[in-house]
């Protein structure tokens, strides 16, 4: 079985920093988990790695601080959000994953996934501040969030990035639909009526 997913853009979620897109790629790439789902996904990073190069992993909301966690989406490049909502987020959210930097008790990697918590889910908000980006922290957090949702026998996964950082998606097992089924997003922008109708 394969889990769907959707990278679009534009959305916010990407916390790397790549080159720019070419010309060639996509603007909405509907994307499959290519590995088969079951509960013991593979991690790159092992808990005890992680622990042992002075980071821990949480899975809940206590300790996280709403306002160190919105200071690493402003460093990221995602709007400043208000810290009211984001708690009000992080109640509905059905699996959430973040690495707090133990010297400094701070969030330096966050992911999250919404769903119906049967069939579909939806990852948000990956983001790792800039100063440790390139050390695995990313994976780590998406690969725990796919190994939660898939030991709950979800079966459609779906992510929204850029398409800069597709590159980035693809070893943790996304690749383009082979059905070559294409996502959409709902816009509020309206058309310029061209003509009469």
């Amino acid at each position: 079985m394969l889990s769907r997913g959707i990278i679009s853009t534009p959305h916010p979620t990407s916390s790397l920093r790549l080159q720019p897109p070419t010309a060639t790629v996509p603007r909405n790439v509907t994307v499959s988990l290519s590995r088969p789902l079951h509960s013991d996904y593979p991690l790159s990073i092992s808990d005890s790695v992680l622990e042992s190069r002075g980071f821990a992993l949480r899975r809940s909301v206590e300790g996280l601080d709403l306002d160190e966690l919105n200071g690493v989406f402003v460093a990221v490049g995602f709007p400043r959000r208000d810290p009211d909502k984001i708690r009000l987020a992080l109640e509905h959210t059905e699996s959430m994953v973040w690495v707090e930097q133990r010297r400094t008790r701070r969030a330096v990697a966050f992911a999250r996934a919404t769903g119906d918590g049967v069939f579909n889910a939806i990852i948000w908000d990956v983001v790792v501040d800039p100063s440790f980006q390139g050390i695995g922290l990313g994976k780590a957090v998406v690969e725990r969030i796919i190994q939660d949702l898939v030991g709950k026998g979800i079966s459609n996964i779906a992510l929204y990035s850029e398409p800069r950082v597709l590159g980035f998606y693809r070893p943790l097992g996304f690749v383009a639909d082979p059905d070559g089924i294409r996502g959409m997003v709902y816009s509020r922008k309206q058309k310029k009526k061209t003509g009469p109708l």
